[in-house]
């Protein structure tokens, strides 16, 4: 469970399964009293969540101005359904969304609650197949996105990907023995031209998209952007990227044993910086997405550290 320390309250991601009701607490940003645990305030960002869309991943800090300037602090972290809410991390209020248009459950989102309203074709009934978009694995998951201070931009690993869904209703026997009640059966967008991994710059600012980039292999690994306007991406298909996080052009690619399924860090030792990087797969995000591109050969799984030194001009590079 991801954790971020702001201003003396501790902020939790509490991700669960709704039943008949908006399922308080799931799918919900808490902030507690790290000293006391008591809760200071919550919001829920997906009430009634039945479809494995969980919002339980990171929380970004962003300081953004509001009207009249006056700085904002925000708490900014989006569902499986690539919707990212903003909320003013020091009381909970909500301030704004962004849809990143992967998905086809959310039918409008209430401009003063940020209240999700689901589109009624896609409630589940027992039995019945629906096909809508994104597949249960998520256009975001686990993969983190990283955030550019100067610029406002937040930059997005998604993976395009839609499905059909069923739900299957069981006994308390049935249950109780282990499993899941629903089927998510994985698919391509019905418009797919064949591209499944994407990485989106978006302004936090105006909510303007800056650049996409999009590739066949599912995206497989966090983001990691530096100070000297680089972005560090990696795939499915085994490749670790250096991009221009200005414009999305990709200006280093080095093929691993593995597909990168971790959270790049960057670091300096005696004067000199490194990005390093987990190659391994095999994890239940790389297996969700191999079926989509089946061409992809995935070397027998094993994990290993990779490291890669910064060109001295680059890591001298400031914006």
């Amino acid at each position: 469970m991801a954790q971020t320390y702001d201003a003396g309250t501790l902020l939790l991601p509490h991700a669960q399964k709704g039943e008949s009701n908006d399922g308080l607490y799931t799918d919900s940003t808490l902030a507690l009293d790290p000293d006391t645990g008591r809760l200071v305030w919550h919001y829920q960002h997906f009430n009634r969540e039945v479809w494995d869309y969980d919002w339980s991943f990171e929380r970004v800090l962003v300081d953004l101005p509001g009207p009249g300037g006056a700085m904002r602090k925000l708490s900014v972290t989006g569902g499986k359904i690539a919707i990212f809410d903003a909320i003013d991390r020091t009381d909970g209020h909500y301030l704004f969304s962004r849809d990143l248009g992967l998905q086809t459950l959310v039918q409008a989102i209430d401009p003063k609650t940020g209240r999700k309203i689901i589109d009624p074709r896609f409630e589940p009934v027992a039995g019945k197949t629906v096909s809508l978009c994104p597949h249960g694995g998520g256009a975001k998951n686990w993969l983190a996105t990283a955030y550019e201070t100067a610029s406002h931009t937040l930059y997005v690993p998604l993976v395009e990907s839609c499905m059909d869904f069923t739900w299957k209703p069981r006994s308390p026997e049935q249950t109780a023995a282990g499993g899941s009640d629903m089927d998510w059966l994985l698919k391509a967008p019905p418009d797919s031209d064949g591209k499944f991994g994407r990485v989106e710059a978006i302004d936090l600012l105006t909510g303007k998209v800056l650049w996409t980039r999009r590739q066949r292999a599912a995206e497989s690994a966090s983001l990691l952007a530096t100070a000297g306007g680089v972005l560090f991406e990696g795939s499915r298909d085994r490749e670790f990227r250096a991009l221009d996080a200005r414009s999305g052009q990709v200006l280093w690619r080095w093929g691993l044993n593995a597909p990168p399924s971790s959270t790049p860090i960057t670091y300096t030792a005696h004067g000199q910086q490194y990005v390093a990087v987990v190659a391994g797969g095999g994890n239940p995000h790389d297996l969700t997405w191999r079926p989509l591109t089946p061409e992809i050969d995935i070397p027998a799984d094993g994990v290993t550290l990779c490291v890669f030194k910064l060109p001295a001009a680059a890591a001298k590079a400031k914006r």
